[in-house]
């Protein structure tokens, strides 16, 4: 059987964790966080070259598995909010328009 070389990755703001194993071939995804001694850092999803992935996902020569954080702030609540603190900052300056929408001179 071969042996594949892969990475495993995780980031947080302020440092990073990897380790580079080498594995047999058909050796999932899970395999090689065991492996790597990171799989205590899987909180959520794990993925292989920025898609997300299955644990029992085979992987390849070359791949880099990267381990994701949890988001800290829901994308869709967070937008709300920044519409609603603009709608509001909006309304009380009055009838002031955005400068994409003010009209055009001529």
């Amino acid at each position: 059987m071969a042996v594949l070389k892969v990475e495993v990755v995780y980031a947080l703001p302020e440092r990073e964790e990897s380790a580079r194993v080498a594995v047999q071939s058909g050796a999932t995804v899970r395999d090689v966080l065991v492996k790597s001694g990171l799989l205590h850092l899987v909180r959520g999803k794990v993925g292989i070259f920025g898609k997300v992935v299955p644990e029992d996902t085979p992987v390849a020569d070359g791949d880099r598995v990267e381990i994701y954080r949890p988001l800290a702030v829901d994308p869709k609540e967070a937008r709300r909010a920044r519409a609603a603190t603009y709608t509001s900052r909006s309304r009380r300056a009055g009838s002031a328009r955005s400068p994409s929408r003010a009209p055009r001179r001529r």
